[in-house]
């Protein structure tokens, strides 16, 4: 299992905004889609507290790649994104992602 780790860095005032859209769109599309998240966090203490950081499951780079751009072509998302960024406008500044392999001593594996 490959980990990816996304970082979203949100403008000033973007946090509610990003987790609406994540609760009432984001999260049933990459359900229909077959994406499996395995968890959420806003930062409590550290450098920034307009960030939330989501680990996603991968079986594979490849599976990555194709359940990936097919959610960024999926029309409902498409249309989910634009309606959010018409009433909300912009709120992610940055996205950083990492890949993560569990060590042998991982309880995540």
């Amino acid at each position: 299992m490959i980990y990816e780790m996304r970082v979203y860095s949100c403008v000033p005032g973007g946090m509610p905004g990003l987790l609406k859209r994540f609760e009432s769109s984001t999260l049933r599309i990459w359900e229909r889609i077959g994406l499996r998240p395995v968890g959420f966090f806003t930062t409590l203490v550290g450098p920034s507290n307009h960030d939330l950081t989501y680990f996603l499951a991968w079986e594979s780079l490849e599976e990555r790649e194709r359940l990936w751009e097919t959610f960024a072509s999926d029309p409902e998302w498409l249309g989910a994104r634009a309606a959010h960024q018409e009433e909300h406008g912009e709120v992610v500044a940055n996205i950083a992602s990492s890949f993560l392999a569990p060590t042998a001593f991982s309880a995540m594996r």
